[in-house]
């Protein structure tokens, strides 16, 4: 009779019908945390997980940097100083998402072990080793079955990998230890120990919600996914007792009040700081539902069928009027539903974790714009927090049909557990490999999503850095071949070309095809995204390409016309955008506007006064020659003839091809009485250029008459 009840109350606990544990069991639990063996035993099995998790992901500690690690790190100014700290918590657009714990364990890392990958990936793995421990010891407060299980395949699943691997994933390893550790102490404060009297429980209750509010408002900082936590307690509160009280929802409202604060900031800076807006996120409400319901299912299968796995997806193509496309969702509908209506059989612990599986993924669905949908609608990171859920219901099962064995064959479960878990774990350690560098990624994606663009942009932007120019040309060849309106393969392919040019040397057809991609790239990104990313910069090339062809074969003012057109609008943009002062420096001096040359290039130097090389090399004798003239001009003016020729012969002397300078100088020549002097400077200006008229007219009047001189230009 004894035996009955035990497995009646097994099977009820593993059907999570949410029963409260009874006085005794709940003195039992809490003589078995204090007894040696128990907590020797629980040692032990802690000790376990986490040496599963560092034998999973050792080879991620050799790994190098990928793709927005170098943006968020390596070239990450707020990391340098103690201002940038500050910055980051109080300047959100100073860092490219509002996650300011993350980064400022990032500065921490900064200035113990500087830009070595090798710490940063041992943190990572650290926080997802405690997870995992948090996960264990939050299930076993929970009472669910399993809960050691759940928390060992969430250690070694390989669709965490993405999220342990990837440096910039911080937010998920960190945030989820965060939300997992508010989790816990909200269990204790909800659901206290039975033997401890009203006045102990209230005043630890006190304590533990305190501390659950802090570490949740922490975990917010760490990545605002983490704002499904107030429904998620609701959910649980029902699951443990079958209703939601209005002191279950006094308790959360200051969870909803934070969530509602940060996830704000975070929708904002989403839609325009990133810039996730425009024709990809042009969804309508029927359309984003069914995106959603094949989220939700593609999420699910990855779990129970972790291949292959990529670091981007083909992307769904979403189609109102296949009748196909509405089964995702209806199913996704229908299966809680049923699960509503099996809850007095199976009972709550099912349609719980299935609810807080697609809660915890909603943020993630397609409801709202995210600026990753730009590279793929789903992502194995995407799922770190929310699959806990399924995870734990998985356990549970295996748990209860593993007890349900005949004594003599719980041995062979245990060890199909064990296969499992080991299987699991080496696909693990396998991927964790294709995170190692940016080449083996971006390949190993192409490999898998030959169709998708972004990893053939990538790798040939990576490519392109690392001097192999031609490779990155045909990558984005092929780009456009595969999307001949993509503006990332415009851009790219405009950008690989000028960089093989300077290298090369550029023929006028390879300028006018750098131009096309680069004004494709401007329209088509402006038609996909309502918005065109890192536009100072397409301007910036743009208007170098144009004053290449403005000054390569004599001069070309209406090129160069373009190009401050393009500088100018570039500016407007990004008005600190030192390229673009430069180069506009210098289009400006091409023409003679000295004293707005002069104006453009101190403002480059205003922003950037350490890096005054480029200035000097591109625009050094130029601009300098460009000052002498405009001097020279003011001096002539006032008559001051002799001063004037002095700057004139200056401008020359650092300019010998300055036809204007020579011109001028000819006239002041004439002025002081030198006509062969002048006859000499007025040859010269023309032998640089005959279509200079106005020398030429010089030239005629001072051979004609010695005495008359021409006027000052």
């Amino acid at each position: 009779m004894a035996s009955k009840s035990a497995r009646q109350a097994a099977q009820a606990a593993i059907a999570g019908t949410g029963q409260e544990p009874t006085h005794k069991e709940s003195a039992r639990n809490a003589q078995s945390a204090s007894d040696p063996d128990a907590q020797l035993r629980a040692l032990g099995f802690g000790t376990l997980l986490v040496a599963m998790v560092v034998a999973t992901y050792a080879p991620v500690l050799s790994a190098g940097f990928i793709w927005d690690d170098e943006e968020n790190i390596v070239t990450n100014g707020t990391l340098r100083t103690v201002d940038g700290l500050r910055q980051m918590w109080f300047v959100p657009q100073s860092i490219q998402q509002y996650y300011p714990l993350m980064y400022t364990s990032y500065w921490l890392e900064y200035h113990v072990w500087g830009l070595s990958p090798f710490g940063y990936h041992l943190v990572n793995i650290l926080l997802h080793a405690t997870a995992v421990l948090l996960l264990w010891r939050v299930l076993l407060r929970l009472h669910v079955p399993g809960a050691w299980l759940a928390a060992a395949m969430f250690a070694v699943h390989p669709v965490m990998v993405e999220s342990v691997a990837w440096v910039t994933e911080r937010k998920n390893v960190l945030s989820m230890s965060l939300v997992l550790g508010s989790l816990l102490c909200y269990s204790r404060f909800a659901f206290p120990e039975v033997r401890a009297t009203q006045e102990t429980r209230d005043a630890k209750g006190t304590a533990w919600y305190a501390a659950s509010l802090v570490l949740f408002a922490l975990a917010l900082t760490a990545k605002t996914v983490v704002v499904t936590l107030p429904p998620v307690l609701l959910v649980i509160q029902w699951w443990k007792r079958g209703k939601i009280e209005r002191r279950d929802w006094l308790a959360v409202a200051p969870y909803f009040v934070l969530s509602i604060a940060l996830g704000s900031i975070t929708t904002w800076m989403e839609t325009y700081h990133l810039g996730a807006r425009g024709k990809e996120w042009s969804l309508t409400p029927l359309e984003r539902l069914l995106l959603a319901g094949r989220a939700l299912w593609f999420y699910a299968t990855k779990l129970v069928w972790p291949h292959p796995l990529a670091f981007f997806y083909p992307r769904f193509t979403i189609d109102t009027h296949a009748w196909w496309q509405y089964v995702f969702s209806i199913a996704a509908i229908a299966v809680p539903g049923c699960l509503w209506l099996l809850r007095n059989r199976i009972g709550r612990g099912p349609l719980a974790a299935v609810l807080i599986y697609a809660g915890v993924l909603m943020p993630m669905l397609g409801f709202f714009n995210i600026y990753y949908a730009m590279y793929a609608q789903v992502s194995d990171h995407f799922q770190y927090h929310a699959c806990v859920a399924l995870l734990a219901l998985a356990a549970a099962g295996i748990s209860a049909a593993t007890a349900r064995l005949q004594p003599s064959n719980r041995a062979i479960g245990r060890a199909a557990i064990g296969v499992m878990l080991f299987v699991l774990a080496v696909i693990s350690f396998r991927q964790t490999f294709i995170y190692h560098d940016l080449e083996t990624l971006y390949r190993d994606t192409i490999a898998k999503n030959p169709s998708g663009t972004i990893a053939y942009s990538n790798l040939g932007v990576y490519l392109n850095a690392q001097g192999r120019n031609d490779e990155a040309i045909a990558l984005a060849r092929e780009v456009l071949a595969l999307d001949p309106d993509d503006p990332i393969g415009h851009a790219n392919l405009s950008f690989f070309l000028l960089t093989h040019g300077n290298r090369y040397g550029l023929q006028p057809n390879e300028l006018d095809e750098i131009i096309d991609h680069l004004r494709r790239a401007l329209s088509t990104a402006e038609d996909a995204w309502g918005t065109i990313p890192n536009e100072a910069r397409l301007r910036t090339q743009l208007a170098t390409a144009f004053l290449r062809q403005g000054t390569s074969d004599g001069s070309k003012p209406e090129k160069i016309a373009e190009a401050i057109e393009q500088l100018s609008a570039a500016l407007q943009v990004e008005p600190n955008y030192v390229d673009a002062e430069l180069n506009l420096a210098l289009a400006l001096a091409t023409i003679g506007r000295a004293a707005e040359a002069v104006a453009h290039a101190q403002r480059a130097l205003d922003l950037d006064p350490q890096n005054t090389e480029p200035l000097h090399r591109t625009l050094g004798p130029a601009l300098s020659a460009e000052a002498h003239n405009a001097r020279a001009g003011a001096f002539a003016a006032h008559g001051a003839w002799r001063e004037a020729a002095d700057e004139y012969s200056a401008a020359v002397a650092l300019r010998p091809e300055f036809d204007r300078a020579l011109n001028n100088l000819g006239v002041m020549m004439m002025k002081l009485g030198d006509t062969d002097r002048a006859i000499h400077y007025f040859q010269e200006a023309v032998r640089q250029n005959p279509q200079y008229t106005e020398a030429q007219a010089n030239l005629e009047r001072a051979q004609k008459s010695r005495s008359e001189p021409a006027a000052p230009q």
